[in-house]
């Protein structure tokens, strides 16, 4: 490509690309949108796609739900090669979070034993696991990881020390939320099988994001979005259940299903929990067809650029705020994390209504002011906090130098 009779540079070329790429979303303009990991975007030709479905169930809806179970089917063989699973091993759920309550509330355990999860777990799963613990008089243990880390051997090694003679199951995520961390899972499910644990895997962020081989993992369960990297509208996921644990593993909610013989049953159980829209499950071939579509080498490049772009943004953020970086690269998907100097210190009285009242960082506020779209967390807790970027093709480099400009203002 030439630019005014010279060649354009590389990082030029990848900038135009880029924004190009943002024209097949329906973001703000006047947002710089760096936090594509919260809830995904979705672009406007899945969008219209789910549309023209929308339609479709409104013209006929009987005739459209009698169909949705044999297109369930149908698509689970597409999703099946996506992630690396048998298409009879998956279920379609709303979102990872409803997976990981399936997965717990279908369990049994006894009073003393332990329920193992990490301080760098999601809340909400966090949540979960404590409920269930109540219901049978079981314990939640919290694993400490390090962050800022040198190495994907201190995980492994924090987890294992952290393993006791009551351990069931582990709760773990595989790209952490707040630090941004892609977990070694395989590493740690060998650990865990060798003390006979359980592994369930909170995947939310991993679809789309890493290229994911479930069966290669050795989990026994495993929770993914596909409205988050994968790009499909809200309420796209999936739950996969080693093929011996099946039998055991019931939706949040039972209904027509439960009373299907096997081999169907499993299945059928999650297909139809109550009529509910099911067109995000139903753009999943679009949405694979599209966004594999964008760049000459397809799925995989788009993951390259992706994490090319995050390692960048985040050595720019590093440099600005002057520290180092906080993880190395083979743990660094889509997005990164960078600690930040310690926020304000509140009074007791302002910790506790801060902590019910989920108020956003004064850093967020004045982030959102200037037109960024962030992450600001307390982690590991407050006044501790971190700065959490996403990359995603619509984003380019120069939004990131923005953003360090904007933390140094601040500073």
């Amino acid at each position: 490509m030439l630019l005014a009779g010279r060649a354009m540079r590389p990082e030029l070329v990848y900038h135009c690309s880029m924004l190009e790429m943002r024209r097949h979303w329906s973001l703000d303009p006047t947002l710089t949108f760096l936090n594509h990991g919260s809830f995904g975007a979705c672009p406007r030709a899945v969008l219209d796609h789910q549309a023209e479905l929308r339609k479709r169930l409104e013209a006929s809806p009987v005739q459209f739900m009698h169909a949705v179970p044999a297109e369930l089917e149908r698509l689970r063989k597409l999703v099946g090669p996506f992630v690396g699973a048998d298409p009879a091993d998956i279920v379609f759920v709303r979102n990872a979070t409803e997976g990981v309550n399936a997965v717990l509330r279908s369990l049994r355990f006894q009073p003393g034993d332990e329920l193992l999860t990490t301080n760098q777990a999601y809340p909400a799963c966090v949540n979960a696991l404590r409920f269930v613990a109540q219901q049978w008089g079981a314990t939640v243990k919290v694993a400490a990881l390090p962050f800022p880390l040198e190495s994907p051997e201190q995980l492994v090694a924090a987890l294992r020390a952290a393993l006791g003679p009551r351990t069931r199951l582990c709760l773990l995520d595989h790209v952490t939320s707040a630090t941004a961390l892609v977990m070694p899972v395989a590493a740690i499910a060998r650990v865990l099988r060798e003390h006979g644990v359980s592994s369930l895997v909170d995947g939310a962020h991993a679809a789309g994001m890493v290229e994911l081989d479930v069966r290669a993992l050795g989990v026994d369960y495993y929770a993914t979005n596909f409205h988050k990297w994968t790009c499909a509208p809200k309420g796209a996921g999936m739950l996969w259940v080693r093929p011996e644990l099946r039998a055991q593993i019931l939706p949040s909610v039972v209904s027509h299903g439960f009373s299907e013989p096997e081999p169907r049953r499993f299945q059928a159980m999650f297909d139809w929990t109550g009529t509910s829209d099911p067109t995000a499950w139903l753009c999943l071939d679009r949405t694979l067809e599209f966004m594999g579509s964008l760049l000459p080498g397809g799925w995989r490049q788009l993951r390259e650029e992706n994490h090319r772009l995050a390692l960048r943004a985040r050595d720019t953020l590093c440099a600005a705020l002057g520290c180092p970086r906080p993880a190395p690269d083979e743990l660094i998907g889509s997005m990164a994390s960078i600690p930040l100097k310690p926020g304000p210190e509140l009074s007791a009285a302002e910790a506790e209504v801060a902590a019910h009242s989920h108020a956003p960082d004064p850093l967020y506020r004045e982030l959102s002011r200037r037109g960024f779209e962030v992450v600001v967390a307390s982690w590991p807790a407050r006044p501790q906090r971190v700065l959490r970027v996403s990359a995603q093709l619509y984003n380019t480099l120069d939004e990131y130098e923005r953003l360090a400009q904007a933390l140094q203002e601040l500073s």
